[in-house]
């Protein structure tokens, strides 16, 4: 009789790191972003807190980074400001990472969303959050970053130009697959007459030589020509910022962005929900 051989079978964890600056929108959007997985979709969607300054969250946090470092704690005991003391605290993950792992082991079958500080040095040069979500993609959690940018820096080229570096920079610096995303869309739409271009424009980061004209018509940006025609060509030979809008209210917004980090964490194709073609 042939003899039959047992596979080991590994489950995979899949979920999408929130990040983005101050007031972009991202405790709001972990919150309602759970809800929805959980109501419409029927994920079993856990959030992870690891802003250790972040302690008026909306959320019931099934892991806490503030349990094990806070802020407020390492500014009191080494005489840090804010921004170096959260620095501190991530390093101090970092160092503890056993910690944050055995955390997330206990979360069997679960989709896991991340709610990240909102300090971008974090994610342009500084290596914390790369190294730490590096071992957890080797140890086979496949995740993504969405990106939030508050929509209003559309309104003004040299701030959006500015998003657009800062996404571009952040996308090199994690390496690993990015959603970007201009939160608050609805605000956008009302204001779309006072913007320079079609949202289209923004969201699909078109042309740029267009934005260029409009930097160097600034009185601020013109006395930088030949940098403003460097910056958009960096932007444009990379070729890799584009945007969704999202609006946080809205339910087939929000089931759009879902579509697109399903894909860049490789959940659609994992053994998630079923699905058919009908659906």
């Amino acid at each position: 009789m042939a003899s039959t051989t047992r596979l080991k079978v590994v489950k995979s964890h899949y979920g999408q790191l929130i990040i983005g600056p101050p007031g972009s929108g991202k405790t709001t959007y972990c919150e309602k972003i759970s809800k929805f997985y959980k109501k419409k979709l029927s994920r079993n969607v856990h959030v992870i807190n690891l802003d250790p300054a972040n302690d008026n969250v909306s959320y019931n946090a099934s892991v806490n980074i503030m349990d094990l470092v806070t802020v407020e704690e390492v500014m009191n005991l080494y005489q840090l400001g804010p921004n170096g003391a959260l620095v501190y605290c991530m390093e101090f993950l970092e160092q503890n990472f056993d910690w944050l792992l055995d955390k997330l082991q206990h979360l069997k079958d679960s989709y896991l969303v991340f709610d990240m500080p909102g300090q971008v040095e974090l994610y342009t040069h500084h290596n914390t959050i790369k190294n730490i979500f590096r071992k957890l993609e080797d140890l086979g959690y496949h995740l993504c970053v969405v990106h939030m940018i508050d929509s209003h820096y559309c309104s003004d080229p040299v701030k959006f130009i500015s998003t657009l570096l800062l996404s571009l920079s952040t996308m090199l610096q994690i390496g690993l697959p990015h959603v970007n995303i201009l939160s608050k869309a609805d605000l956008l739409r009302k204001n779309q007459k006072n913007l320079d271009f079609n949202i289209d424009f923004y969201t699909d980061v078109l042309d740029l030589n267009y934005l260029l004209q409009l930097l160097d018509e600034n009185p601020f940006s013109s006395k930088f020509k030949k940098l403003n025609a460097s910056l958009v060509s960096l932007i444009e030979e990379y070729s890799l910022v584009w945007f969704i809008p999202v609006d946080i209210k809205s339910e087939s917004s929000l089931l759009r962005l879902k579509n697109a980090v399903d894909k860049a964490n490789g959940y659609v194709y994992g053994d998630g929900e079923e699905r058919s073609i009908g659906a």
